[in-house]
């Protein structure tokens, strides 16, 4: 199980940015994915996660209504959508997979890619 995150990037408050998470050596069926971050000198905050048969989505609050998840099976890739971007964004993301429901929680996860910095300017 291989994950690539990629799409991070300086942007201005208010921008957007998509983050993409592409995946290889599994077949994601039955798999969750999830997006996380995580800043210096804290832990690393599960922000959100698709099922494996897309029923469903779950977000932090803090970014509810400002962050989307898609799943592209036939590349797939989970895509993080992220806009109206508030310099508190400011991470490194990261995404993460599984067998099994969606979770919040880092523990849950044994697979993971490399970090992706997104930074927001005030």
């Amino acid at each position: 199980v291989q994950l690539q995150a990629s799409g991070g990037g300086l942007v201005h408050a208010g921008g957007s940015l998509r983050l993409s998470c592409e995946t290889s050596g599994f077949t994601m069926d039955g798999y969750a994915v999830a997006w996380f971050r995580q800043v210096p000198g804290k832990e690393r905050e599960g922000i959100s996660c698709v099922s494996s048969s897309e029923e469903n989505r779950l977000y932090l609050d803090s970014v509810k209504g400002r962050f989307i998840i898609a799943k592209d099976n036939a590349k797939k890739t989970v895509y993080l959508q992220m806009n109206s971007l508030k310099p508190e964004d400011t991470a490194v993301y990261y995404c993460a997979t599984d067998e099994g429901r969606c979770s919040g929680w880092a523990r849950t996860y044994r697979y993971w890619g490399q970090g992706t910095l997104v930074t927001v300017s005030s």
